[in-house]
């Protein structure tokens, strides 16, 4: 045979199978984009030059990562689809003479031309749309926004290379396929089909298990480095609990409906069950991908929509003035209540010589010091404390103001006698009369609903115990602890914050120029403001929900091309069962019936547990954006019910064109070659 023939063998398959490759390398283009988009942001001199640039870019790295991995498993998953459809084509090519060597060069030609179109196309779309994608992270960050364009050669080598070598072994895949087969087998392949599976109960019970594991660990789990670390466990047991249900418990489903005359034995039901009964091994296995897929955009979106919209609440939280300084020192006796005057003194003055005016003041002094809180006692050994970073969920930072300190930053009149307290508990609780640490006891006589906004509580990962106490002589004895560096435990630090009526940047330079005229010794400073940290949030608030909502694009994707090939390799086998059904009376009416039975009976189902999953990983999310100082629980309630009704509504529009296409398979009179 002329070798001439198989180029132009390979481009009449791929344009008269247009309904089965069109969707495939609209697929591949979309990854490719979707990588060289990424990639190319993650190198752009705009990014890179922004302000809190580095956060970004380290988000887009990870996005890189995530769009890899899951291009590669993707492709792999519906190519399978595509060759799968092609099992009587490439039988048919052995009947005709054309052995297996002739049959690989097809293949060749058609994965050089999908590889070409989707690389050429992909590439080039993504360098016109680098610039759009650009100026919407750019403006998701709160940056500065400019028309200059790049084009990244490092991001233009890494995609062709990576995507050649998926491309390439997908063709490996598929030769492997062809010179394993028998051409017969391969001719009867759409007739097959596959044989019913028993109802395997203790699979679908282990799976219950493991899916009633994930929601306990979801629903017990309090502490929020331990949601941090029990999450990413959560995850791989939804996800095999997941596979498991949809494979061995969509098989249990059949069988019980089969079981049911009332249900069974109806016109849109009987031929929808059946059909279904005998591929539900397979079917249960891309149900499962769209569930996950689901949950994954759900997940993504809600989180990183509730951050985003919520960064002034978190930034407010940690910053509760325009600007702040913190002397940090380790001992009481560093710095003296005349060394802090002089300071308020230079502040004014400083503030005096710009014209601004400070409003709003905070004053207050705090001493910390971290422990392990167990049955009312506290451990301060430094190896404990250290072990307890790494996973510890009774790990407290505990933390003392004098009640005048306290009256003073909140306007309040409480009174505390020697060696009580009255006690503010954040993320956690504590509910114990008496309060023990080293040999020091505090009696807890009540619970504050508020306590003065401390900084390092705001944005720590641990528990906080905040005690109200009438002097710092109660804790004293503290001061001889020493951490795991052999430096003093108990950390005294004094705030001095206001609001001022100064732009973001003459705020900063304000702050900094009196910061430079305090002098202490045995202490450091540190100051900030609200209007140059906000850019770091933003830039990586931004940056996470920029991230989520190109991956949830590439998600939707991915569901949306899983369903349609489902319903078009479903169609095509039941084409026959349906025109058998239509000769012996049954009216195109009562087809879509069955149809609709089928679909919205398998097909919803993902979006189901899709919303299951969303609920009870809720609780882990929540905890889990507390550490970055989030504290809306209604709006980020309110948030995810709003992402999973939108996406609900694409869910349905996906159906409602995908078995719009089943329909019209299953009606058209079938031809065999």
């Amino acid at each position: 045979m002329k070798n001439s023939i198989f180029p132009r063998l390979a481009a009449d398959t791929i344009r008269k199978n247009g309904k089965l490759y069109v969707p495939y390398i609209i697929s591949c283009i979309g990854m490719v984009m979707m990588y060289f988009i990424i990639h190319s942001l993650s190198r752009s001199p705009l990014v890179i030059e922004m302000p809190h640039g580095d956060n970004v870019r380290m988000v887009l790295s990870l996005g890189k990562f995530v769009v890899l991995i899951f291009s590669a498993i993707f492709l792999l998953y519906t190519n399978s689809f595509l060759i799968r459809r092609r099992d009587k084509e490439f039988g048919l090519y052995n009947v005709l003479g054309m052995n297996k060597r002739d049959i690989a060069k097809v293949l060749f030609f058609e994965s050089l031309y999908i590889s070409g179109i989707s690389l050429v196309a992909g590439i080039g779309l993504g360098t016109l749309l680098t610039k759009v994608f650009e100026l919407i992270l750019l403006n998701f960050t709160h940056s500065e926004v400019t028309f200059t364009f790049t084009f990244s050669i490092e991001a233009l080598l890494f995609t062709v290379g990576f995507f050649i070598l998926v491309f390439f072994i997908l063709f490996i895949k598929s030769l492997f396929k062809i010179s394993v087969s028998n051409p017969l087998e391969l001719l009867k392949s759409e007739t097959a089909g596959e044989k019913p599976p028993k109802a395997n109960w203790a699979f679908a019970v282990i799976g219950l298990v493991l899916l009633a594991a994930a929601y306990y660990l979801a629903v017990s789990i309090t502490n929020p480095i331990d949601a941090l670390i029990w999450f990413f466990v959560a995850v791989i047991l939804v996800i095999i609990a997941t596979y498991i249900l949809f494979m061995a418990g969509s098989v249990a489903l059949c069988k019980l409906l089969q079981k049911n005359d009332k249900y069974y034995y109806k016109k849109n039901h009987f031929i929808s069950v059946s059909s279904m009964a005998y591929r539900m091994k397979r079917n249960g296995a891309g149900l499962a991908s769209i569930c996950v897929l689901c949950t994954m955009v759900l997940v993504m979106l809600s989180a990183t929509v509730s951050l985003y919209a919520g960064s002034e609440d978190i930034i407010n939280g940690r910053y509760p003035r325009d600007n702040m300084c913190g002397i940090l020192y380790n001992d009481m006796s560093s710095i003296s209540d005349d060394q802090l005057d002089i300071i308020r003194g230079n502040y004014k003055t400083e503030a005096d010589k710009v014209g601004a005016k400070m409003e709003n003041v905070l004053d207050y002094k705090y001493a910390s010091i971290a422990g392990l809180v167990e049955d009312g006692k506290t451990i301060f050994d430094p190896d404990s404390t250290m072990g307890a970073l790494n996973g510890y969920s009774n790990l407290r930072t505990l933390m003392f103001m004098t009640a005048d300190d306290y009256n003073k930053a909140m306007g309040t009149n409480i009174k505390v006698n020697d060696g009580e307290a009255m006690i503010y508990t954040l993320r956690c609780k504590y509910e114990k009369p008496d309060f023990n640490m080293n040999d020091v006891t505090l009696k807890i006589t009540g619970k504050l609903d508020e306590f003065p906004a401390i900084p390092d509580a705001q944005v720590s990962v641990t528990s906080s115990i905040c005690f109200v106490i009438n002097s710092m002589d109660d804790i004293k004895s503290l001061d001889s602890l020493v951490d795991y560096n052999g430096d003093k435990s108990l950390k005294y630090q004094w705030i001095y914050a206001y609001d001022v009526d100064l732009p973001d940047e003459a705020a900063y330079d304000l702050v900094l120029e009196q910061t430079r005229h305090i002098e202490i010794d045995g202490g450091s400073i540190s100051c900030s403001s609200k209007g140059v940290e906000r850019t770091d949030y933003y830039s990586t608030f931004g940056g996470f929900l920029f991230l989520g909502g190109l991956l949830s694009i590439i998600f939707i994707a991915a569901a949306a091309l899983i369903i349609y090939y489902k319903q078009i390799s479903e169609g095509y086998e039941d084409q026959k069962r349906f025109e058998i059904m239509q000769n012996v009376g049954m009216t195109k009416g009562e087809i879509r019936k069955s149809i609709n039975s089928q679909i919205l009976t398998v097909f919803f189902l993902p979006i189901l547990f899709a919303g299951v999953h969303l609920c009870f990983s809720f609780p882990f999310l929540w905890k889990i954006l507390i550490l970055f100082g989030f504290s809306d629980k209604l709006f980020m309630i309110l948030v995810t019910i709003g992402v999973f009704l939108v996406f609900a509504l694409i869910y349905a529009a996906i159906y409602k064109i995908t078995s719009r296409i089943y329909y019209n398979i299953v009606t058209t009179k079938s031809v065999d070659a």
